[in-house]
């Protein structure tokens, strides 16, 4: 029997490398988008992979996925929920504004897909929901608080779920990457631009030195980090193992993030705050 996987968020990096290695690997893909113009050069990539509209944080626009997806298949294997944006700003002045879109689409974006998905999943013997986490649900970075929170409380709704879940078939796993070469850091820069222009003139001139150093971070995020392959390969390797951990860690700085979520707290933001300073005055 033919396995169906839904990822959203496959427009572009990761989850776009995800969408091409699990067709290579024989799921039919539905790959979430959101323009138009993706759909043809997904559908280029493999005849696996079928494009599918989805914006996860309009209610219609998962329905109408859905339905799509319903006219195909009356079983679901599995979703990976890949769709989000990081923002970034100071807890100080951070407009609510932000920290309402950020859990919109990392949070509720997912939950909302999830509560679709699994109706679809509840016949099946073998069924797994994927979530794209980050080690910043760790919670040890500054200035990215509203990234940091989204991940945490992501983590948290779905272990409620398999807690929850009457369905034994069920299999939740949170996959947290360290920094990985995306699109997601560029945009990142934007909306944390945008975000800075948002501050009080007393808030622009307070953190002006942090936030040059967080943009000048994004930008080279963008080409210093995981290779999206890497963390695709994961996601297959996920989905085709019988019995998958509950959580991984990819990427050097996601363990070390791991490690440094186990020490005391003090100890933990002392080390942090010490060396956010001296990169910043670097």
């Amino acid at each position: 029997m033919e396995k169906y996987v839904l990822i959203t968020g496959a427009s572009s990096g990761l989850g776009k490398a995800t969408a091409q290695a699990l067709a290579q690997k024989g799921f039919k893909v539905f790959a979430g988008i959101r323009k138009p113009q993706d759909k043809e050069l997904l559908e280029q990539l493999h005849s696996g992979i079928i494009p599918v509209f989805i914006d996860v944080t309009n209610d219609d626009s998962v329905n109408c996925a859905f339905e799509k997806i319903k006219s195909m298949t009356d079983n679901l294997f599995a979703l990976v929920n890949n769709a989000g944006i990081a923002l970034a700003g100071p807890v100080e002045y951070i407009p609510v504004d932000i920290l309402k879109k950020q859990f919109e689409v990392n949070v509720f974006g997912a939950i909302r897909t999830a509560q679709k998905a699994l109706p679809l999943m509840k016949n099946l013997e073998d069924c797994r929901i994927v979530n794209i986490s980050s080690m910043a649900s760790y919670g040890i970075f500054p200035f990215i608080s509203p990234y940091c929170v989204s991940k945490r409380a992501l983590d948290m709704f779905f272990n409620s779920l398999i807690l929850e879940s009457k369905n034994p078939a069920l299999k939740v796993v949170s996959i947290k990457p360290g920094v990985v070469s995306t699109p997601i850091w560029n945009k990142s820069v934007e909306e944390s631009l945008k975000n800075l222009e948002s501050l009080c003139a007393e808030g622009k001139q307070k953190y002006s030195k942090e936030f040059d150093f967080l943009i000048q971070n994004a930008n080279k995020n963008t080409t210093k980090g995981l290779n999206p392959q890497e963390v695709a390969q994961l996601v297959c390797s996920v989905l085709t193992i019988k019995n998958p951990k509950l959580s991984y860690n990819i990427g050097k700085d996601s363990v070390f993030s791991k490690f440094m979520s186990y020490l005391p707290l003090n100890v933990c933001n002392f080390l942090v705050k010490t060396g956010l300073k001296n990169r910043i005055n670097s």
